[in-house]
């Protein structure tokens, strides 16, 4: 899955270069030069990590990221502050905010990438581009190949995407609702029985392998994508 990045910074080269390093690395850039227009594209659709000036025209981003942090919708959203500040109470403080991160500038842009990979593993790791096993099931993001207990399985791509979410968020129990946002974005209206349906195809797919019971449903509450069968 291709990574959505938000850049948040008001020097038009400083963004360009954040830009051009992002697409490099295969994610996709959405820019923005001042919080207005930030929250714009928050609105619009929900990033998946945002990369924060801390300087900034109208808001500093340390109160635009305690803003993202306060509302339910944002406050998962992992954060990179970017600043020129190096003294440890402005990081402690951007820390504080809700910051995942802090890099000073001058930074160069492989320590950047790294950042972010680092913060996506951690924080969303569906979007890390490392293959992935659980059970019997081996799921490679980048061929998108999948096999079931050796054997190669064929699965659509929304059956894969949230094949990928399970493996990396066992145990835990996902609502119709929280899959939706997780697999089709906040910003896709689907009823959520469409759920039901792409989990029903996933089942179907990993029943000859005898691993559909890995996907559970918790009566009242959702899907689990449990170790434990």
């Amino acid at each position: 899955m291709t990574a959505n990045i938000l850049l948040v910074e008001d020097e038009p080269a400083i963004q360009e270069l954040l830009a051009f390093n992002v697409l490099q690395c295969g994610f996709r850039a959405i820019q923005a030069l001042d919080v207005t227009s930030a929250a714009d594209e928050i609105n619009r659709a929900l990033p998946d990590l945002i990369l924060l000036d801390w300087m900034l025209p109208d808001t500093t981003g340390v109160e635009f990221a305690r803003r993202l942090r306060a509302d339910q919708r944002t406050r998962n959203i992992p954060i990179i502050m970017l600043t020129a500040r190096t003294e440890e109470r402005d990081k402690v403080m951007g820390l504080e905010a809700g910051a995942d991160d802090y890099i000073t500038k001058p930074f160069s842009p492989r320590e950047l990438m790294a950042r972010i990979r680092a913060v996506l593993r951690r924080r969303m790791p569906q979007m890390s581009e490392e293959t992935v096993t659980a059970a019997g099931l081996e799921l490679s993001p980048t061929t998108h190949r999948i096999s079931a207990n050796g054997s190669s399985l064929e699965l659509g791509p929304t059956e894969f995407r949230i094949l990928h979410f399970f493996m990396t968020h066992p145990e835990r129990v996902y609502s119709r609702g929280q899959l939706l946002d997780q697999i089709w974005g906040d910003h896709v209206f689907v009823e959520e029985r469409t759920v039901d349906v792409h989990i029903r195809r996933l089942r179907q797919a990993l029943e000859p392998s005898g691993l559909d019971s890995l996907i559970q449903t918790v009566r009242g509450s959702g899907y689990r994508f449990s170790l434990e069968k």
